[in-house]
């Protein structure tokens, strides 16, 4: 039963867990660029054809499709920054929550404005991610302060 130990265990799981992430960062990766492909020849043929409604909802629908392929592009960020740093960066994230919550404030239909627990609830959620990105950022700064300089940063040495 060595293959239960302790060490050997955690190292199996951890590159499962690797080897996992990297094949979901090759799906995204291909679903992404397929989404990318897909939102340009359509816009391409509306545009050449002279059917745009950029003023009756197209705008607003491609403006949902661009806003969403930028959301994937973050997640696939944060799975190649996990793969990389061996952590899962807490400020891109929030980041990419953001992005999030703001695309559905963007595309919200026509009428949403008179929903007032809707709006209420958009704000807070806003104003919560704005704020733990500010406190985690704040933190960062505050830990790259409390580090000692390396020789190469300090021109005395």
């Amino acid at each position: 039963m060595d293959f239960l130990d302790d060490k050997r265990f955690l190292a199996g799981i951890h590159g499962y867990e690797r080897q996992l992430a990297k094949l979901l960062a090759l799906l995204l990766a291909v679903v992404v660029g397929f989404a990318a492909i897909e939102l340009v020849l359509q816009s391409g043929l509306k545009i050449v054809n002279w059917q745009t409604d950029w003023f009756d909802g197209g705008l607003i629908k491609l403006l949902d499709r661009l806003l969403l392929i930028f959301i994937a592009l973050e997640v696939l960020q944060n799975v190649t920054a996990y793969l990389r740093d061996q952590v899962v960066q807490i400020e891109l994230v929030l980041l990419t929550a953001l992005t999030a919550v703001a695309r559905k404030v963007i595309v919200l239909p026509p009428g949403s404005e008179d929903k007032a627990q809707l709006m209420m609830g958009f704000g807070l959620i806003l104003v919560g991610l704005g704020v733990s990105y500010w406190l985690v950022r704040k933190a960062g700064q505050q830990a790259n302060q409390g580090q000692p300089h390396s020789r190469d940063s300090n021109p005395g040495s």
